[in-house]
């Protein structure tokens, strides 16, 4: 498998394009660039069995979230509220940013 630089990153507000979760708008928690996936706040919930152990006495089972592909998502612009692709600008400064394809306003501040 190979791996590309993710077009999101944590913290950022995404929708779900497809799966079980298709259509719902969240937030990323972490992102995982070498298997190209992300973990989104609520989204592609599994179940986990948990021993006891001391930190967690009860044990039992959890719902945790488990990763989905970074194809899977679309950033949100923070600007314009709508699910956009993201292209790269440079700044005068020589500094690069992610931009809104749709309204042309920096993502990165």
């Amino acid at each position: 498998m190979s791996t590309h630089k993710l077009r999101v990153r944590k913290g950022d507000r995404v929708l779900i394009l497809s799966g079980k979760d298709e259509g719902k708008k969240a937030k990323i928690i972490s992102s995982l660039p070498r298997k190209s996936k992300v973990l989104v706040e609520g989204v592609n919930m599994i179940k986990k069995h948990a021993r006891p152990t001391q930190r967690v006495p009860q044990g039992g089972i959890r719902e945790i979230e488990a990763p989905i592909p970074s194809s899977k998502v679309m950033l949100i612009c923070p600007s314009c509220q709508q699910p956009t692709r993201v292209f790269r600008r440079q700044l005068p400064d020589g500094k690069s940013v992610r931009a809104c394809k749709k309204c042309s306003e920096n993502i990165d501040k």
